[in-house]
């Protein structure tokens, strides 16, 4: 099919790296290897991170001009078979594919849409009705965690949903093996350093080595942003030479100092899934995290890695000081993680996903 994709968050030619273009990148690359043709129809962000009273106007009129070119675009060449629409939800409402697929006839197609009844105030309420729209008359809603579709099932209860895992475009490498033993074990964690939900998991991850000093183990933090001071504070009573600050990798870097681990932990405060737990997993790392928001989607508790309740700092710690002492489970866990990535969460895995589930839509 021919598919006119768009991410009103962000798009996937954004310069500043993320989780959302990264998976909006990985999307594109699945659905072409899926046999689809791939257009990103617009570089339109409909995105604000704190509303004001013109956003949603002025946006709306800018969307205006995207419907204008495109319908315009389409009626002298051929229109496309799908509209495919990458995470809409209240900060970024899509506000051009649901009027283009009504005005074209063609499916209208989301994927990660997630509603939020928390935001109906404000502005932000405004923007929820948009989205619950657009997943009411879209013809599939491709749903990456169960929280997600839960969320759209309770706003639009006879919507079309499927699930599709969360994915990464992994090398076809082998399981790394544990090192550890009686140098101890490397720990690392990759994530940007921001406010929020990042420089909640980063306090909480440092009170967690707090606790266990008394074993040998060293960390690698990659990452940086505008948190950095803080982040840095929060690590200042432990000893410095066990923590080793890599700063921003480029996304090719990664998984070389993936490889040089043996545990990721990150403790994952309202992380709607993480690839960055993916990514690890590839690698062959066990995980430990906490069994909170859409992680246990992405981290097989008890088999791929431990995940602890939300906000408990001592079984956190505990549950990396029990990956540290026993290399037997350690090993366990790292295998069945990169098998899990394997066959369950590679881009040929999405692939075969999407190829199954889209010709629905234009059946």
């Amino acid at each position: 099919m021919e598919i006119a994709f768009y991410a009103p968050m962000k798009p996937p030619g954004h310069p500043i790296p993320s989780g959302e273009r990264q998976m909006a990148r990985l999307l594109v690359k699945a659905l072409t290897l899926a046999g689809h043709r791939v257009d990103i129809v617009s570089e339109m962000r409909s995105y604000v991170a704190q509303p004001h009273a013109e956003w949603l106007a002025a946006t709306m009129r800018e969307a205006e001009n995207e419907i204008a070119r495109l319908s315009e675009r389409w009626a002298k060449g051929s229109r496309p078979d799908l509209w495919f629409c990458y995470h809409p939800y209240y900060k970024a409402p899509d506000l051009i594919g649901p009027r283009l697929a009504a005005a074209f006839a063609i499916p209208y197609v989301t994927a990660e849409a997630s509603y939020s009844f928390r935001r109906n105030i404000g502005v932000w309420a405004e923007a929820q009705r948009l989205v619950a729209e657009a997943v009411k008359r879209a013809a599939l809603n491709i749903c990456f965690t169960r929280r997600d579709r839960d969320g759209l099932l309770a706003i639009a209860p006879q919507a079309t949903l499927e699930m599709l895992p969360p994915f990464i475009d992994r090398e076809s490498d082998t399981a790394v093996r544990p090192r550890g033993g009686g140098k101890g074990a490397r720990l690392i964690a990759v994530a940007m350093m921001r406010r929020g939900d990042k420089l909640d998991s980063y306090v909480m991850l440092a009170q967690a080595l707090g606790r266990i000093t008394h074993l040998p183990w060293t960390m690698s933090i990659v990452g940086d942003g505008p948190c950095r001071t803080e982040v840095e504070t929060a690590f200042a009573g432990l000893p410095r030479e066990r923590i080793d600050w890599l700063g921003v990798l480029d996304p090719e870097s990664v998984p070389a100092a993936l490889r040089e681990a043996d545990i990721y932990v990150w403790p994952g405060c309202g992380e709607a899934y993480g690839l960055a737990y993916l990514e690890a997993q590839a690698a062959g790392l066990p995980v430990v995290a906490q069994n909170t928001a859409g992680v246990p989607e992405v981290v097989r508790d008890s088999l791929t890695g431990i995940l602890t309740p939300a906000g408990n700092v001592a079984a956190f710690a505990a549950a990396i000081e029990r990956l540290l002492t026993d290399e037997a489970e350690r090993q366990r866990m790292a295998d069945a993680a990169h098998r899990f990535v394997a066959d369950d969460c590679s881009l040929e895995a999405a692939a075969a996903r999407l190829a199954a589930i889209l010709p629905k839509v234009t059946a």
